[in-house]
């Protein structure tokens, strides 16, 4: 007999709540070998993300690269780690915090969440904690503009899969996408123009993306045709002519085909070419990250300058930049059109008082008659 999990202390006369769920991807709990290990165990070990037959890809994940890769990467989390923790998990609290607020001086009566796909705190967890404050309505904003299988679709997954055993499954509505979304192109194209102030733009901008296998665009994963609608719409809001701008893909992985151009070689060529400065923007990270902070900032300067460029510029991530919040906030109230989410007037919620006060009387002698 299936058994269902429920709120601790239920309580028919609790007022509902409604609550958005943001979601990231994820980051090790420390720069170290053992969290790391922990975190990209979870990571690889999703099959959205390695698209490999169990029986071909466990033996090939835990025989070599769990042996050999985590040390590596903690030495390059070690880099951008700062004193309050992983950058990627200090914005995104603060994107939370920042949204419940903004959202609050609004008016709304929102509870705001996040939750990291892999690692902490996870989904489930925020889910059961969101739970005890009776939150009946969910909206779930997975941090990613552009849609993926990969990414997004496994936000929803984890979501649905902790559903599968609650007795009282809340409403549920998801983003799916927020890639053309004007108040989110708006907070982009702001964090470009206030990184390049006086010096005005630069030879080249490149607007790099995360990279996925080349194969899930030909089995129709949207991803790719997204991040060109991106860049194209931040190029038109910045006004840079096509020859201005390339957009490109980044953190391939393994031998197989991936997104092209591929970010590195783009910044080499760039920088072959004599090209003087080359600004890079990466669209489809809302916060500062390893692919941001380490991958770019660090390791595509390094290769940019090797090559012979010149000038080399990271341009940071929109994180808790006031427009972006906004954007967040913008893109939520559209979606949660038709909820109750209004804070009640005074009058409203001294009915709602004794409104609750009755219900509870009525939920003790239907306990009694019971």
């Amino acid at each position: 007999m299936a058994t269902y999990t429920a709120i601790r202390q239920f309580d028919h006369a609790t007022p509902a709540r409604t609550a958005i769920l943001l979601v990231q991807l994820g980051t090790p709990d420390a720069p170290e070998p053992a969290a790391v290990r922990r975190y990209l165990g979870e990571f690889l070990s999703d099959p959205r993300v390695v698209e490999i037959p169990a029986l071909l890809w466990k033996p090939i994940l835990h025989g070599i690269i769990l042996r050999t890769r985590p040390r590596r990467s903690a030495a390059k989390y070690a880099q951008i780690w700062t004193d309050l923790g992983s950058p990627l998990a200090v914005y995104t609290e603060r994107q939370a915090t920042l949204l419940r607020g903004y959202l609050g001086e609004r008016g709304l009566d929102v509870e705001v969440a996040f939750a990291m796909r892999y690692g902490n705190p996870s989904v489930p967890q925020v889910l059961r904690d969101l739970r005890e404050r009776n939150v009946t309505r969910l909206l779930v904003l997975p941090l990613y503009p552009q849609y993926a299988g990969s990414t997004t679709a496994t936000a929803f997954d984890a979501v649905w899969r902790e559903f599968a055993g609650w007795r009282n499954v809340p409403a549920v509505r998801a983003i799916r996408d927020f890639h053309d979304f004007g108040p989110y192109i708006d907070a982009l194209a702001e964090r470009v123009r206030t990184a390049w102030g006086n010096d005005g733009p630069p030879d080249r901008l490149v607007m790099s993306f995360h990279g996925v296998p080349r194969r899930t665009l030909l089995e129709g994963d949207p991803y790719h045709c997204e991040c060109l609608v991106t860049g194209r719409l931040l190029a038109a809001k910045l006004e840079l002519p096509p020859e201005r701008f390339v957009v490109t893909f980044q953190s391939r992985f393994g031998k197989a085909q991936w997104l092209e151009p591929y970010t590195d070689r783009v910044l080499a060529e760039l920088g072959r070419q004599g090209v003087g400065r080359v600004d890079v923007v990466c669209p489809g990270f809302v916060s500062d990250c390893l692919e941001t902070l380490e991958e770019i900032a660090i390791e595509g300067r390094e290769t940019f300058l090797e090559a012979g460029g010149r000038e080399f510029r990271y341009i940071p991530c929109m994180n808790d930049q006031p427009s972006f919040i906004a954007a967040l906030a913008a893109l939520a109230q559209q979606h949660l059109g038709g909820w109750p989410v209004l804070r009640p007037t005074p009058e409203q919620a001294r009915q709602g008082a004794q409104s609750l006060q009755e219900r509870r009387a009525r939920a003790v002698a239907l306990g009694a008659q019971r």
